[in-house]
């Protein structure tokens, strides 16, 4: 959410969170902001989740620092405004990871040449329901007790963003790149 706004929803809020001003739950998938900025293909991007798996967070600052540009780091980071319990914040990460809702991934255009592949998924498929993660925050549970329906409802389209994006980044992560073909 645009915490300093007074909490109204953004384009990267996800489905079925609530917010200051969309108490019904936001309704829209949430956008891919890791994935619009690889889409320049000429920065380096990864998203990482420190209490998910460390080891992948340094790698990633590693790359990015090593890379000879434009560099950018989303950071899955828990919130008191998501209503958890604060110490508990690092199991909330793996929580994100291990039920899909955040996972972990580096491009490095460096490798985007012919016999390499820039995309690298780093978390494995999801061993958990999202609603693992999702009965942690206020900002979803907040819909549970106001509008069970709803809740259901977009919870179970939130379970499909999550399983459509690992569709998505699996196939990324398997591509093949030819060869330009000379002119």
């Amino acid at each position: 959410v645009y915490s300093n706004t007074g909490g109204q929803a953004s384009k990267a809020t996800p489905r079925a969170a609530v917010a200051k001003f969309a108490a019904a739950g936001k309704p829209q998938p949430r956008k891919d902001l890791a994935a619009l900025a690889m889409s320049y293909g000429n920065v380096y991007v990864a998203r990482i989740a420190m209490g998910a798996n460390d080891l992948q967070t340094v790698k990633a600052f590693q790359e990015a620092e090593a890379f000879p540009g434009p560099s950018i780091l989303i950071a899955y980071s828990h919130c008191i405004a998501h209503g958890i319990d604060m110490v508990k914040g690092m199991r909330q990460q793996k929580l994100a990871v291990d039920t899909g809702y955040w996972p972990l991934w580096r491009y490095d255009p460096r490798h985007a040449g012919p016999g390499e592949h820039p995309f690298h998924l780093d978390s494995g498929r999801a061993k958990l329901p999202l609603t693992e993660f999702t009965a942690n925050e206020a900002r979803f549970s907040m819909l549970r007790r106001s509008r069970p329906e709803e809740a259901e409802r977009l919870g179970a389209l939130a379970q499909h963003d999550v399983d459509e994006r690992r569709l998505v980044y699996e196939q990324m992560a398997e591509i093949e790149h030819e060869p330009d073909e000379p002119d």
